[in-house]
């Protein structure tokens, strides 16, 4: 599988919609493209401002934005009412747990699970075309 350059690929859907590379977009989808945990907007905002105390959130919020129209970030809500921002994984699709107490959360990949789906979807007649599995409880430090 080729390995997708993500500042390349940035730089190419902003030019596809006609809108500019700047420098505070830069550098907060480097930060970002560096993490890999679910990160929230203001954890990002607090890293970026590390480097640069004159980015506001309402800049963070709006590459987050492009990150997630480009295919590049997903945005995943696990109940808590804050949004999350993962990473699109490089090696395929993966499913969420999620603590109800703590938020503590896990990623895992369960090919019985996917095959299932598959089935499933075929059943009914459907193409998936995206999918997402979250399941919610208690970790053992909180149950």
């Amino acid at each position: 599988m080729k390995r997708v350059n993500k500042m390349e690929a940035l730089k190419s859907y902003l030019e596809s919609k006609g809108l500019k590379s700047t420098a505070q977009r830069d550098y907060i989808a480097a930060v970002f493209f560096k993490t890999d945990t679910h990160i929230s907007l203001d954890e990002l905002i607090k890293k970026v401002k590390r480097k640069t105390s004159k980015v506001s959130y309402a800049t963070v919020y709006r590459t987050m934005k492009l990150l997630t129209d480009s295919g590049l970030a997903i945005e995943r809500q696990f109940g808590d009412g804050h949004s999350r921002f993962e990473n699109v994984p490089e090696h395929g699709h993966h499913d969420h747990i999620i603590c109800m107490k703590c938020s503590k959360s896990f990623e895992f990949q369960n090919q019985k699970i996917e095959e299932l789906q598959a089935e499933t979807a075929k059943k009914f007649g459907f193409t998936v075309v995206n999918h997402k599995l979250e399941l919610y409880g208690y970790c053992s430090d909180c149950s």
